[in-house]
């Protein structure tokens, strides 16, 4: 069922509609290098076919999973070949450019510069980590999107009547809501929704019969997952958002990239540390149960396993997502690491450093020093702690919100008696 023009092409119409930059250029047959970045099955390797097709050039397609340097310069050869004997110029494509390395890269850089090959790369990984500089710098990026329930629904009538293609000759009458399954099976991946199609066809026929029910469709999509590539854009992109939610005090949206992360097949350990990581980062001092919330919820998921402790954890995420929040400590620690990068190996004063012989109090260790519990509220009004050639500085700076405001409270008190200098 792949598209054979722009035409049978489905989705991507921000790219392949009316007026479109890169639809003008297919048709047009213009061959420029690029790069396509989208999901799996949204169509790069399809729209690599038709931009070759359209501008009638040689089209050599490779892995970066199987291929190495050697058929590069194979490919180089061909291309070389086709343009003395032909004419023709000769489109290169990668699948999965992402998986190169940076030499492997490199090696396509002097045959762009001199139109031996025009380049095509297909990536579901982001070109701004996985592709070299220069490559990005001579190939123009397209973004595919997943396809809409729409968009696979109208691939899959098509697959049904296509008798040359498709399934047309086994005569299938589908119920709408067998098919409407599919798509969002799908999750907008057309070759996983042809696959199952497929297999839901096979069902029938083993049936005998000629109709693709929804119970049929109900078997087949059991068990598909929500797109989650483990370690890829949409791990990070979901992970950020479910971050973002609980900063943002949302625990329905929270809620929601929670369970799709772990719908996606996500590591709950995963989840539980970075959940930690946002009690102390966002939370803080605010609310110290959210840490301790955290690390049981952790505890818990360790003990119990799924789905008991998936529970904790979702506990913990709408716990964290309620409680006031505060970055007090987390801006205090960058803080006071820039003073550690900016002014070095500062020593620490005498008065703070222990005298356990007599040669280190002989040479002044801790002498001067003042011992907190000796004096009012345990606190020694006007002490320095700071070493005596850095300002003073106040890094922690608590905010009005939770158990802050009594800490901020208490060391406003604590500060007001010590003693005005000059």
């Amino acid at each position: 069922m792949r598209p054979r023009n722009l035409g049978e092409f489905v989705g991507q119409r921000h790219l392949l509609g009316p007026g479109k930059p890169l639809s003008a250029s297919i048709e047009a047959g213009q061959l420029h290098s690029l790069i396509l970045w989208g999901p799996p099955g949204t169509g790069k390797t399809t729209l690599a076919r038709l931009i070759a097709k359209a501008a009638n050039a040689e089209f050599i397609a490779l892995s970066a999973v199987m291929a190495g340097v050697k058929d590069i310069r194979a490919a180089v050869e061909a291309a070389r070949t086709a343009r003395a004997a032909q004419g023709r110029a000769t489109l290169l494509f990668l699948d999965e450019v992402h998986r190169f390395n940076k030499a492997q890269q490199d090696t396509f850089l002097p045959y762009l510069e001199d139109g031996t090959l025009i380049f095509i790369g297909a990536t579901t990984e982001n070109p701004s980590f996985e592709v070299i500089s220069a490559l990005l710098s001579r190939a123009r990026v397209y973004v595919l999107r997943p396809l809409s329930v729409e968009d696979l629904l109208s691939l899959l009538r098509s697959a049904l009547t296509d008798a040359e293609r498709g399934l047309g000759h086994q005569h299938l009458e589908a119920e709408p809501t067998a098919l409407d399954l599919l798509a969002r099976a799908a999750d907008g991946d057309a070759r996983r929704a042809l696959n199952m199609l497929e297999l839901a066809a096979s069902l029938a026929e083993a049936a005998a019969t000629r109709e693709l029910t929804l119970a049929v469709a109900q078997e087949v999509a059991s068990g598909t997952h929500r797109r989650f590539d483990k370690g890829g854009d949409q791990f990070y992109d979901q992970i950020s958002a479910l971050h973002k939610a609980v900063r943002g005090s949302d625990p329905d949206g929270a809620l929601y990239w929670l369970c799709r992360m772990l719908d996606g097949g996500c590591d709950p350990l995963y989840i539980a540390r970075r959940v930690t990581r946002m009690a102390v980062e966002d939370i803080g001092l605010a609310d110290p149960r959210a840490f301790t919330l955290s690390l049981e919820s952790w505890e818990a998921y360790e003990r119990m396993g799924t789905p008991e402790g998936e529970l904790a954890i979702a506990t913990a995420v709408v716990y964290l997502a309620c409680a006031p929040k505060s970055n007090a400590v987390y801006v205090a620690m960058d803080e006071a690491l820039a003073d550690v990068e900016e002014f070095g190996t500062l020593d620490v004063p005498l008065r703070l450093r222990n005298a356990p012989t007599r040669l280190m109090k002989n040479l002044g260790y801790g002498r001067g020093y003042r011992y907190a519990h000796d004096e009012p509220e345990a606190f020694a009004a006007g002490e320095r702690y700071l070493p005596d050639e850095l300002p003073d500085r106040r890094y922690y700076r608590p905010v009005a919100r939770g158990l802050e405001i009594k800490i901020g409270e208490a060391l406003a008190r604590l500060r007001a008696r010590a003693p005005t200098k000059g």
